[in-house]
Formats: C-alpha cells, sequence, structure tokens
C-alpha cells in the first residue's frame, strides 16, 4: 500500500502544474477510480477539509494517505506529492536560470499562467459536480470567485 501510494503521488507530483490542486482530477480519477481506495464523496470530503485546513494545497495528498495508511500513508503521500516535483525543480530552475534571457523561456513562462488557472478551474468544475449541492453553492462559488 505505501509504494502504491508513492507512486501515485510521485506521478501526480510531476504534473503539478501551478500547485496541487491543478491534478487534482487525476488525483480523483487515479485514487478512486483507478485505485478504489475511496469513494468520489468520500475524496470530496477530504478535500473540503485539506482546502479549510491552514498550509499548503498538498494536505489533501496527506489526507488521503491517512485514510489508506494511517501515519506511514500520509508521510509516504506527502514524500510522494512534494519529493519528485521538488528534485526536478531544482534542476529546472538552475538550467532556466542559464537560459533565462531566451524569448523560448518567456513564451513558455507567459503559457503557464492560463495552463495553471484552467487545471485550477477544471478540479473546481469536476468537485462542484460531485458535491452536488444546488444552485445556491453554486451562486456562492461564483460570488466567491468575482471578489478573489
Amino acid at each position: 500500500m505505501l509504494l502504491a501510494l508513492f507512486l501515485v503521488f510521485g506521478q501526480l507530483s510531476l504534473m503539478a502544474v501551478g500547485g496541487a490542486n491543478a491534478v487534482v482530477p487525476e488525483m480523483l480519477r487515479m485514487v478512486v477510480n483507478e485505485h478504489g481506495w475511496m469513494t468520489a464523496a468520500e475524496f470530496t470530503a477530504l478535500f473540503a477539509i485539506a482546502q479549510s485546513a491552514p498550509g499548503p494545497n498538498v494536505l489533501i495528498a496527506s489526507l488521503v494517505g491517512w485514510q489508506m495508511a494511517s501515519l506511514p500513508g500520509a508521510a509516504i503521500s506527502l514524500i510522494g506529492i512534494c519529493g519528485p516535483s521538488s528534485i526536478l525543480s531544482f534542476y529546472v530552475a538552475k538550467l532556466w536560470q542559464r537560459f533565462r534571457d531566451y524569448r523560448l523561456c518567456h513564451a513558455i513562462q507567459r503559457g503557464f499562467a492560463p495552463l495553471s488557472i484552467g487545471l485550477v478551474l477544471g478540479g473546481a468544475w469536476l468537485l462542484a459536480g460531485i458535491a452536488n449541492t444546488g444552485w445556491s453553492a453554486w451562486l456562492l462559488c461564483a460570488v466567491s470567485a468575482l471578489i478573489a
């Protein structure tokens, strides 16, 4: 179980452009549909808890790990979601410094913002559909988005 948790969150780590919220749809697919570790409703509840707690967005990984394998599961999931992307970021940053003045680098940087926004909005749409709480929740969500 611990190896499976590490592999799932390690893969997600390398896809998380813009943070853990950007891979929520894929996380849900892997945790719920592929591995069957929990239901979509349980995942959505854990996501809500992770978002309400102070701290980084990777808390969802720890909560899924905790649900599956207690403290060791939480630790392994957190290492999985943070480790690979941290190592990759370190080496990419060194390379980026070397080529930062190239036009291609500027284009890549400009492309990451809309990519991240799209991934996060896609995840929000997916989770809102699972929560299925009615029009008042959609209205509150829209007003909150406009205020933010």
